[in-house]
Parts: structure tokens; sequence; C-alpha cells
């Protein structure tokens, strides 16, 4: 499914489960099939056998371990999300490495989700139905790491590229508090709008820029110039 996602539909969520320890795929098969609403479709050793697996089943989400042979998961990630016949894979990484490096990479290939494979079996379920909505997720930490690294790279050569010549001041409002990591209902808040408010900026947003998810439009939104991280201390 592209745009519209298992949970839309009314069916189970379709997951593919990429890692190189099997130990490890058959216990998040387990869970993952005992959950209500969730089913497994496919396993996957390496990066390269998770692209073909991909192809061939077009699960909603993809469980894509970091380091695995052949191809490692940044890659794989890279090839499903930007291929047009799986752009509406959703790709949560799991990885036992918390390395800022790792959380760019992902998001910078596509994925819409980070999660440490310590996350509790409750916490990791509710990120795929998360992931599978068509929601990003990114937890505060995650978001100060992707902030961290961007207080890393070079500002950018020019304030505002040419893609946010459409976004409006009030879109742009909305945008900056996304890349700070605030939700649509602290956005609301701050911004005093309605919840239907601000979720149809973002959905306008998600659109003019191309974006996946909110994942992606922190990316942009840094890339930018639009946000500026904060000076290290």
């Amino acid at each position: 499914m592209s745009e519209d996602t298992a949970e839309a539909a009314g069916g189970d969520v379709r997951v593919l489960v990429a890692d190189d320890q099997a130990l490890l795929r058959g216990g998040f098969r387990l869970l993952i099939d005992t959950a209500p609403g969730l089913t497994v479709v496919g396993e996957a050793g390496t990066g390269a056998e998770a692209v073909k697996l991909a192809r061939r089943e077009r699960p909603d989400v993809v469980l894509m371990d970091v380091r695995m042979p052949e191809m490692d998961g940044i890659e794989a990630t890279r090839l499903i999300c930007g291929a047009p016949e799986t752009s509406g894979v959703r790709v949560l990484i799991l990885t036992t490495f918390d390395l800022d490096a790792y959380i760019y990479a992902a998001l910078r290939a596509g994925a819409s989700g980070f999660l440490l494979k310590d996350t509790r079996p409750a916490d990791l379920l509710a990120a795929v139905h998360v992931i599978a909505s068509g929601e990003a997720l990114l937890a505060p930490t995650v978001t100060r790491r992707l902030i961290a690294e961007f207080t890393r790279r070079p500002e950018p050569a020019h304030a505002l590229p040419r893609e946010l010549d459409g976004v409006t001041a009030r879109e742009r409002e909305v945008l900056t508090h996304i890349a700070r990591g605030l939700s649509n209902s602290e956005i609301a808040e701050h911004l005093h709008l309605s919840l239907a408010t601000v979720k149809s900026h973002v959905g306008r947003l998600l659109a003019k820029l191309h974006a996946r998810d909110r994942a992606q439009l922190v990316v942009v939104a840094y890339d930018s110039g639009l946000v500026s991280a904060p000076p290290r201390t």
C-alpha cells in the first residue's frame, strides 16, 4: 500500500523483519504475529534480501537493522524508499548502536523512525502502528541528537531554498515547531490553533516539500536554514 495504509483500510499492518541475527528475527516475528492487527510477511537476513522482499511483498512497515552483511540497513532503506514501486513502504530503523551518524543517515535515506533494540516490546508494537499510519517516530531524544548532528555541519549556503518559496508564513511556523520535536497537539497549543488546522498545515507541508513524513520535514527545516541548531555550550 502506498498512501492508503493497512490500518486505514481496516486490515492488518504487514511487516517485513530485516536483521542478520536469526534469533532476533524469530523473536520479532513471534512478537508481531501474536499482536492484534499486525502480521509478518517476510524475514530478511541481509540488506539486499530486505530490498528484494520489499519489492515482492510491498509491506506497510520494514523493521530494519543497521549492520547487516552484503548491504547495510541504511543503503537498503535508501533503495526501498527511493524506488517508485516501494515508495509507500515505511522503514523503522532498529539498532543497538545509539549513534548520531546512524540517526542522520537513516532519516536522510528515507526512514520514518528510529528505535533502539532494547525498546520495550509494547513500545515497539506501538511504533509499528505509528509508522504504518503515516506518522514519523521521532522521540525527543532522537530529535535532540538530530539537532546536534546539524550543529556539527556547516551552515547552509543560503537562507531559504527555492522549494520553500511556496510555503506560507503560518506553514513556516508549523514547520519550525515540527523541527523542534513538537507534536501536533503541542503545536496547536503554541500557535493557538485547532488540532485540525495544524493537521491541515502539516499535510500541505508534506505535499509542498515532497516529504514522506515528519522525519523528512525535520531534515528540510534544518537543511534550508529555516531552523538553526542551538549553539553548543
